[in-house]
């Protein structure tokens, strides 16, 4: 562990920020899934004890679940906690693992800039476009992907920053072995 006051200042501003929007995800991943059993408890409720289902809490959960994935998923890019295989990583000589981590975040930084692209034609594509039953915008379906693909290039693109300054601190980098 490399000791945080010799980490540049730039590092630091960059962590803190990086960090800040990783608990932003992982709280509204987890008040969408608090959101989500209380509407379904509701659904519940309604059907077997007023006999009145409520139409709109499948709409509403899907969207939901959109949130809870996909920012869930960027903060598990940036805590390293999203799944992944090193069984490769793990298994050849340090030069190589290198280059696979290297190549490991390019490509995820890619994926996020794609996602981020594809997800704001989507968005603005179905933008003008109602729900049924809830009368709320298609376009929100796609739009956690949107924030999604920037966050997983922003989360990447920092790991590659990091691992080129020499401060990578994953536990599966290139260190060990």
């Amino acid at each position: 562990m490399q000791d945080p006051n010799t980490t540049p200042t730039f590092l630091r501003y960059m962590d803190g920020f990086l960090d800040l929007l990783a608990r932003i995800c992982v709280l509204l991943a987890g008040i969408a899934i608090v959101v989500m059993t209380v509407i379904f408890a509701w659904l519940v409720f309604g059907r077997y004890v007023l006999n009145d289902t409520p139409t709109w809490v499948e709409q509403v959960s899907l969207l939901l679940v959109m949130v809870i994935a996909f920012l869930g998923a960027a903060a598990g890019v940036h805590n390293h906690t999203h799944l992944s295989v090193v069984v490769f990583r793990n298994i050849v000589p340090s030069r190589v693992r290198t280059v696979f981590v290297v190549v490991s975040d390019v490509l995820l930084a890619g994926f996020g800039g794609f996602m981020f692209w594809c997800g704001l034609e989507l968005t603005q594509f179905k933008w003008n476009t109602l729900i049924p039953l809830i009368q709320w915008s298609e376009g929100l379906r796609s739009l956690p992907m949107t924030i999604s693909g920037v966050l997983l290039l922003l989360f990447s693109t920092g790991h590659l920053i990091r691992l080129f300054m020499g401060r990578d601190l994953r536990q599966d980098n290139i260190d060990q072995g």
